[in-house]
């Protein structure tokens, strides 16, 4: 059985809730659909839901052109959290230094992502974006 927050803004009535528009509000759905299905985790394994959750909305606000779509389905002993957002590129890892070796500003959240997350998959949308579903172990 699955908690579910989804949403998509492509396909959802208009009584739907909409997606997260903050990365604190998707955390907080994290939170909130672990605490329903009481399931128990160490601190280490939610803090690594909660900055996948942060990382993958943030960098659909930052270059997804937005949040178009937000789920989280706690399956046994992991979180699935997927965040569709309106641009068709895959996210890619930026170099930490630029050609003169100075350190560049972000880059590092799509990495974190992939190292954290046991599976990630990156899928195009019918219409248009894509959705990041990463699936985080609880322990």
């Amino acid at each position: 059985m699955y908690d579910n927050y989804r949403t998509e803004s492509t396909t959802a009535p208009p009584d739907s809730p909409r997606p997260p528009l903050r990365p604190a509000d998707a955390r907080s759905a994290v939170r909130g659909a672990l605490a329903r299905r009481a399931v128990p985790c160490p601190d280490r394994a939610l803090d690594d839901a909660l900055l996948v959750t942060s990382e993958l909305t943030t960098n659909a606000i930052l270059h997804g052109g937005g949040i178009t779509g937000f789920a989280v389905d706690v399956e046994g002993r992991a979180v699935r959290v997927s965040v569709s957002d309106r641009s068709d590129e895959i996210p890619v890892t930026e170099r930490a230094a630029d050609d003169r070796h100075r350190w560049r500003s972000g880059g590092r959240g799509w990495p974190i992502v992939c190292r954290l997350a046991r599976d990630v998959e990156v899928a195009g949308l019918p219409c248009g974006g894509k959705r990041i579903t990463a699936v985080v172990p609880l322990g």
